[in-house]
C-alpha cells in the first residue's frame, strides 16, 4: 500500500509517500519561521495563506520524487488535528478533495499520533509495549502505548506545555524566535551552578506536569539579575539563566517518566515531538534510564518536529486497518489523543 501524507497543523507546510513494503519514498518540509520571525511567534492567518501557496509545489515534488501518480496511490492521508483551525483547513480539506478526485480512500491522522510513531520509520522499529513522552510547542504528555491505536493518557501538563515554556522563557531573555533552540544554544556556555530553579509537581505524587511556573521563576530572576547587574545583563547572567531553566524542565521530565516507567512496567521510552530534539533532554533521559535499565528510543532528528513521514505512516497504519473519511470532513483544532 502507498500512501500520500499531508501535514499543515501550525508552521511546517510537509507532505510525504510511504510505501508499505519499501518505507518511505519521498518526504517535503517547508518551515515557514522566516515568515513569523519578525513577529515572535506563529500568525496563524499567516501560517493558513503560506500552507495555501506551499502545498500543491511540495506535493508535486513528492509525487515526482516517488514516481508516483494517482494511480499509483492506495489512499491520503492528512492531519485532522490538534492545530491551528485555519492551518488544519488548508491541509483537510487538500487532502480530502483529492482523494475524492482521485477515487482513493482518505484518512484523518491526529497529530501528536504521528509523533508517536515517528521511531517507526527507522530501521529498527520500537516493539510495542512503550511509555512515550509526547513534548511539543503545544503538547506535553506521557501516553501508555500498547499498540496502534491502544493509548492511555498517563499525565500531561497542566498548563504550558513544554515547548511553549521553552518559547516564553527564550523571549523574556530576548532571544530570536523560534526561541527553544536559541534558548539551548545560550545554556550552553551558561554556569551550572550560578542559579537553581524549582522542579514542578515533583514533590508530589502522579504524573500530570507544570511549566508555567518556571517561566515566571525566570522572569523573576531576570528582575533581581537586572537589579543587581544592570540593563543589559551581561551575556554570562543571561546564559547561566537559561541554563538554570532547561535543567530544570529535562530533569522534571525525567523524574516524570521515571514514575511512567514504574507504573507501567514497561521496559522501553519513546521520546517523541520538538523538544525531544534537544541535546541536552536526550542526554539526560539517557543517563536517568540507563540507571532502570529501561531502553530510550527517539525518530531522527528531521523527524521530531512535523513533518509528512509520520502523517503518511500514521496513515497506512489506519488505511491498512479499513478506516477512512466520507465526504464530509471536520478539523478538529482540539483532539484528545484517546479519541
Amino acid at each position: 500500500m502507498r500512501v500520500l501524507g499531508i501535514e499543515t497543523s501550525c508552521d511546517e507546510t510537509a507532505a510525504a509517500v510511504y510505501d508499505s513494503e519499501r518505507g518511505l519514498l519521498a518526504h517535503r518540509l517547508y518551515s515557514q519561521v522566516e515568515l513569523h520571525a519578525e513577529y515572535g511567534g506563529v500568525v496563524p492567518e499567516l501560517a493558513s495563506r503560506d500552507h495555501i501557496r506551499k502545498l500543491l509545489p511540495i506535493v508535486d515534488e513528492v509525487l515526482s520524487e516517488s514516481n508516483s501518480g494517482p494511480d499509483d496511490i492506495d489512499g491520503i492521508a492528512y492531519t485532522a488535528g490538534p492545530g491551528l483551525i485555519g492551518a488544519l483547513m488548508v491541509g483537510t480539506s487538500f487532502g480530502r478533495s483529492l482523494a475524492w478526485s482521485w477515487g482513493k480512500p482518505a484518512v484523518a491522522v491526529h497529530h501528536m499520533e504521528g509523533h508517536l510513531l515517528a521511531p517507526m520509520l527507522e530501521d529498527n522499529p520500537p516493539p510495542f509495549p512503550f511509555v512515550a513522552l509526547l513534548v511539543s510547542g503545544g503538547h506535553s504528555q506521557l501516553v501508555d502505548v500498547r499498540g496502534v491505536g491502544d493509548y492511555r493518557l498517563m499525565g500531561e501538563s497542566v498548563d504550558d506545555a513544554a515547548g511553549e515554556a521553552f518559547d516564553k522563557t527564550a523571549k523574556l531573555l530576548d532571544l530570536p524566535y523560534p526561541g527553544g533552540p536559541a534558548l539551548s544554544s545560550l545554556a550552553e556556555s551558561g554556569r551550572p551552578d550560578r542559579y537553581r530553579f524549582p522542579r514542578p509537581m515533583t514533590d508530589r505524587p502522579g504524573l500530570d506536569m507544570s511549566f508555567s511556573g518556571l517561566k515566571t521563576f525566570a522572569l523573576n530572576t531576570l528582575k533581581d539579575a537586572i537589579a543587581q547587574h544592570g540593563d543589559p545583563l551581561p551575556e554570562q547572567i543571561r546564559a547561566d539563566i537559561a541554563l538554570a531553566f532547561e535543567q530544570a524542565l529535562v530533569e522534571t521530565l525525567a523524574i516524570k517518566c521515571r514514575r511512567a516507567i514504574r507504573e507501567s512496567g514497561h521496559q522501553r521510552l519513546i521520546l517523541a515531538g520538538g523538544v525531544s530534539a534537544n541535546t541536552r533532554l536526550r542526554s539526560h533521559m539517557r543517563e536517568i534510564m540507563e540507571k532502570e535499565q529501561i531502553e530510550v528510543r527517539y525518530p531522527r532528528l528531521e523527524f521530531c518536529t512535523d513533518n509528512g513521514a509520520m502523517i503518511a505512516y500514521a496513515g497506512w497504519q489506519r488505511l491498512r486497518k479499513g478506516a477512512h473519511e466520507n465526504l464530509s470532513f471536520r478539523p478538529k483544532p482540539r483532539w484528545p489523543l484517546n479519541e
